[in-house]
């Protein structure tokens, strides 16, 4: 497969996963972008993330794969119509601890597990030694599948299940966004050039950003606090 570095990118055209984008890329790995349709209720992220796959040069390379179970499982406002994204909760003001106290009705009962169960399948398939994803520890929503320990008994798990980790070979999950503030992430993301103007972070889905929701608020704030202007459009900023 040649000599080059590969990495899988756990991409949903957010933010976060696009800013590891700009953190692979930057890292010097050919980039391999995998998108999943779980029938969320924020379906333009899946053309977000085609449009950012365009604007690093690898549409060619890059995968959407379909995971309907998800929402025939529900259990999340983010599958689940009966269920309303919540707005005003304070997301902003809580710290780390508050927010795994408070688990929001927006997890995705096992998301990330899955996501990296099949990104490092991919990763295997494509002769990818890596794979980033955006989970963030630090200015988050409390999802337990975003903590530093959930990532390392993963890797553990993969190292196990793989045969490039039997090999001695074992592919790392990268996740350079999981001790910054949401501020850090931005200015990081603006000095690699990450095309936030193409992303979109609200769980209602719209062309406009409702600027509500917890996800809105946190990447609001993020900008905020980096001193930048968020370039997407909000129904409303708070």
């Amino acid at each position: 497969m040649g000599d080059n570095k590969r990495a899988v990118i756990i991409l949903s055209g957010g933010l976060d996963s696009t800013t590891c984008m700009g953190f692979a890329q930057e890292a010097g790995y050919e980039l391999y972008p995998l998108t999943f349709d779980y029938g969320q209720r924020h379906r333009i992220e899946l053309e977000k993330s085609r449009q950012v796959a365009e604007h690093y040069g690898v549409i060619d390379r890059y995968k959407v794969i379909k995971l309907d179970f998800l929402r025939n499982i529900g259990g999340s406002a983010l599958t689940d119509e009966a269920i309303a994204v919540p707005k005003g909760t304070g997301v902003e003001q809580m710290d780390a601890a508050q927010a795994a106290s408070e688990i929001p009705v927006t997890y995705v009962p096992g998301r990330n597990f899955m996501f990296l169960a099949i990104a490092t399948s991919y990763a295997e398939a494509v002769g990818a030694e890596a794979i980033y994803i955006g989970v963030n520890a630090l200015d988050y929503s409390g999802y337990p599948d975003c903590r530093p320990e959930f990532i390392a008994k993963v890797e553990e798990v993969m190292a196990l299940a793989t045969k490039v980790g039997v090999e001695g070979k074992p592919i790392s999950i990268e996740t350079p966004l999981i001790a910054l503030s949401k501020a850090d992430i931005v200015r990081e993301g603006v000095r690699m050039g990450v095309p936030y103007e193409l992303t979109t972070s609200c769980y209602n889905g719209e062309e406009e950003a409702c600027g509500e929701c917890d996800s809105c608020v946190l990447r609001l704030k993020g900008f905020s606090e980096a001193g930048h202007t968020d370039p997407i459009p909000y129904v409303s900023i708070p």
